[in-house]
């Protein structure tokens, strides 16, 4: 059992680089109201901070909502981790949490994919050695069952100017082009703000894969960015694409997609004639 004590707030710190937003939106002011109603229900994480005090693993929100509600202290439970692990811990207690922006998903698989391969390098050699065979992006996507090539993706966002970042977040820009433009110079970038700016268009990902070519071959100036942008965009195909990697949980190991696709079809068409059966008897 671990011990809870009642700390007061002015002690409690941030996590460094906290990567998570604290907002005071509709479900804060919920919190809130919850606290001056019942208390804290959860004790918070902390773990002992050098310079006195403590610092968050888990809990920034509750923290605020008890600003918020004013009340000064809050119940907390002390963990003696060091800080690779308060990472991974500070990463996995908020990552599932439904409004992540993905700026926010990226900087936190990076923060916790360095956490794990520094843990993996101060390990002794046979347990390096079974590090080097597990897939360490895939153990930081392991909690939204994200495959590590996704996780990957995420963390190209970290690349991004500011700007680029928040048209992604704000759902301007499309996820799958944006990684593409990461790979583009911080200069090429800031033409590329430029260009969306005065095109009042954000790229495709046909046009990003092009500019992302053009800027390895360094034929990539505002000539060349005007071109690409200002053409029109094909219509998008009335398509839903499933992810391979999501899919594999919910059928045997070796499945081939085209057996998925029968599966989903015949489940699809029994979910249907039983709705209609339902709406028969009402």
């Amino acid at each position: 059992m671990e011990n809870i004590i009642e700390v007061k707030l002015t002690e409690l710190h941030p996590f460094p680089n906290h990567p998570f937003q604290v907002r005071e939106d509709d479900a804060m002011r919920e919190t809130v109201e919850s606290i001056r109603e019942y208390g804290v229900m959860t004790p918070i994480i902390v773990r002992n901070r050098e310079e006195g005090g403590y610092e968050i693993i888990s809990g920034h929100r509750r923290k605020r909502a008890c600003e918020l509600a004013g009340i000064d202290s809050i119940p907390v439970i002390i963990r003696n981790l060091d800080y690779d692990s308060a990472v991974i811990a500070m990463v996995d207690s908020n990552i599932q949490r439904e409004e992540i922006l993905p700026s926010e998903k990226a900087v936190a698989y990076k923060m916790k994919l360095e956490a794990i391969k520094r843990q993996g390098e101060r390990r002794d050699l046979t347990s390096r050695q079974l590090v080097e065979k597990l897939d360490a992006a895939e153990s930081v996507g392991s909690e939204l069952h994200e495959s590590g090539r996704q996780v990957q993706r995420y963390i190209r966002l970290t690349e991004l100017e500011p700007e680029l970042q928040q048209m992604v977040d704000a759902g301007k820009m499309a996820f799958t082009p944006a990684v593409e433009i990461s790979y583009l110079k911080p200069e090429e970038q800031r033409m590329l703000i430029d260009t969306i700016e005065s095109e009042q268009a954000s790229p495709s990902l046909s046009q990003a894969k092009r500019i992302k070519q053009m800027s390895r071959e360094g034929r990539l100036n505002d000539d060349t960015m005007l071109a690409v942008m200002s053409e029109q965009k094909k219509p998008e195909k009335n398509e839903i694409v499933l992810p391979y990697d999501a899919l594999m949980k919910y059928f045997p190991q070796n499945t081939t997609p085209h057996q998925m696709e029968r599966m989903i079809y015949k489940l699809l068409e029994s979910w249907q004639r039983k709705k209609q059966r339902q709406h028969g008897e009402r």
